[in-house]
């Protein structure tokens, strides 16, 4: 049961509102091919949850890339946008359900480790940000999950205290990040986190498949008060 404390919702962007992991693996696997590289079968676990900067810091490291920072990100920018814009859709029930938050004046905000130049020219796309009182980006707060200032900075700016605010996650890093700020957290399930899912359930207050799951009298009555 959710407590009736809870005055506010914080959502991760891929993996959790709209199906893009597979999008990320694959671009991996090409930037790397591109480079005669092959992707170790380690890389998706090693970067989980970083930052864009923090990603890049790490592809320039591990693979000895003479890239900068700023191009590496640049490349993956190009590589993800036209997919993500055109090609991804949300995850089950994702959008009835943040129409249904919104209907019931409930503050929203992101917590993502995308870039606000994606986000500014995908939510517009389905008329839905609006619905977002605000956007934070691991980039911008400088660290990425599972440290918590993506997600005390997303609390500040909603003015709502942390463990007032209520969490939406899809990975270990994300869930823990979220807990670290003092959070309740629900996972979203997703196919690339398949390997982890029994921690991911342990973790987190629930788990769903549906966001549909959520939109019950009894979500309602516990979350909202009505």
């Amino acid at each position: 049961m959710i407590s009736k404390h809870i005055r506010a919702i914080i959502f991760d962007f891929d993996g959790t509102l709209v199906d893009s992991m597979n999008l990320w693996h694959q671009i991996d696997v090409d930037f790397l091919g591109r480079r005669g590289l092959v992707c170790p079968d380690d890389l998706s676990m090693a970067i989980s949850g970083k930052s864009f900067t923090e990603t890049a810091e790490y592809f320039k490291e591990r693979f000895l890339l003479p890239d900068s920072i700023a191009k590496i990100k640049a490349e993956w920018d190009e590589m993800s946008r036209n997919t993500i814009l055109n090609e991804i859709g949300f995850k089950p029930g994702a959008l009835p359900f943040l129409s249904w938050v919104y209907a019931h004046s409930i503050p929203m905000a992101i917590a993502t480790s995308n870039t606000r130049s994606t986000l500014e020219l995908f939510l517009p796309q389905y008329g839905i940000d609006r619905y977002f009182h605000s956007l934070h980006f691991t980039c911008e707060v400088g660290r990425g999950k599972p440290h918590p200032d993506v997600f005390l900075d997303a609390a500040k700016a909603l003015d709502v205290l942390p463990e007032h605010c209520l969490a939406f996650e899809d990975t270990l890093e994300g869930i823990h990040g979220a807990q670290s700020a003092g959070m309740a957290v629900i996972s979203v399930d997703d196919a690339l986190q398949t390997h982890r899912v029994d921690r991911i359930k342990e973790s987190s207050l629930y788990h769903i498949h549906n966001f549909r799951e959520l939109m019950t009298p009894e979500f309602s009555k516990n979350f909202i008060g009505d």
